[in-house]
C-alpha cells in the first residue's frame, strides 16, 4: 500500500486487527478503484459501508470514580440539543468507512475517510466502483446525514417519511426530537414536540464484594 500510493494513504492503528487505512475525501475515488482493478489488490467485494461520528469520542457522561459502594441509581440531565446547527462542524468529525474483500487474495481491508468541515458533511459515492454500495450509502445518509456526491437515488432507507435529524449522531437526542401523536384539529396523525424530558440512565454496578454477600445471607436468614 505504502509502495503503490505513497502519502494518499496513512496506516490506522485497528483494535479489531484488520488492516485499516485513511484516505484524503479527495484521493478516494483514485484509491478505491485502483484498490479494486489492480492485480495485487484485487478487492473486488465491497462488504459495507458505515458512517462515524466521532462527536465527545472518549468522553463519559457521568464520572464512574465518584460512585458510592451501592451503585448508580442516579440519572443524569442532559443539555437540550439543537440539531445540526452549526455552520461547520470539526473537520475530524464525521467519518465513512469501507470494508473491502478480496477473494482473490483471501484479504480484508478498511478504508476511513473524513468527510471535512462541510454542514452538511459530504463525500463522493462508490456506486460506480462497487454497485453494492448503493443502499450502505444510503444507510449511512439516513442515519448520519451524510452525503454522498453522485449516488443515483440518496433518500431515507430505514426511518419514516418525514422523520427529522439523524438518529445515529452523537448529539441527537436519545428520545428522539418529536414524536407521533393524533392532533384533533387536523384530524390526522401528526408530529409534535417530543415531551418527555430527556435524561441519561445511569447503569447499576453490581460489585464482587464479601460485605454485600453477608448482607445477602442475612436477608434470606430472616
Amino acid at each position: 500500500m505504502d509502495e503503490r500510493f505513497g502519502e494518499q494513504v496513512s496506516r490506522v492503528a485497528s483494535s479489531c486487527r484488520e488492516l485499516t487505512f485513511e484516505v484524503a475525501k479527495d484521493d478516494l475515488v483514485t484509491v478505491a478503484t485502483a484498490l479494486r482493478n489492480e492485480p495485487e489488490f484485487g478487492f473486488e467485494m465491497l462488504m459495507d459501508v458505515c458512517g462515524v461520528d466521532y462527536l465527545s469520542y472518549g468522553d463519559d457522561e457521568w464520572t464512574t470514580s465518584s460512585a458510592t459502594e451501592t451503585g448508580f441509581s442516579r440519572g443524569v440531565q442532559r443539555a437540550p440539543v439543537l440539531l445540526d446547527e452549526a455552520d461547520t462542524f470539526d473537520e475530524r468529525r464525521f467519518a465513512v468507512v469501507y470494508h473491502l474483500l478480496s477473494l482473490r487474495h483471501n484479504t480484508r481491508l478498511r478504508l476511513r475517510v473524513f468527510t471535512g468541515t462541510a454542514n452538511p458533511p459530504i463525500v463522493r459515492s462508490v456506486v460506480d466502483i462497487w454497485n453494492s454500495a448503493n443502499w450502505f450509502e444510503r444507510e449511512a445518509f439516513d442515519l448520519y446525514g451524510i452525503l454522498f456526491e453522485g449516488h443515483p437515488d440518496l433518500r431515507r432507507i430505514l426511518t419514516d417519511y418525514g422523520f427529522i435529524g439523524h438518529p445515529f449522531r452523537k448529539d441527537f437526542p436519545l428520545m428522539g426530537a418529536v414524536e407521533v401523536a393524533y392532533d384533533e384539529d387536523k384530524g390526522r396523525v401528526a408530529y409534535q414536540p417530543v415531551s418527555i424530558e430527556e435524561r441519561t440512565l445511569v447503569p447499576r454496578v453490581i460489585r464482587e464484594d464479601n460485605r454485600y454477600d453477608e448482607q445477602l445471607r442475612g436477608t434470606s436468614d430472616e
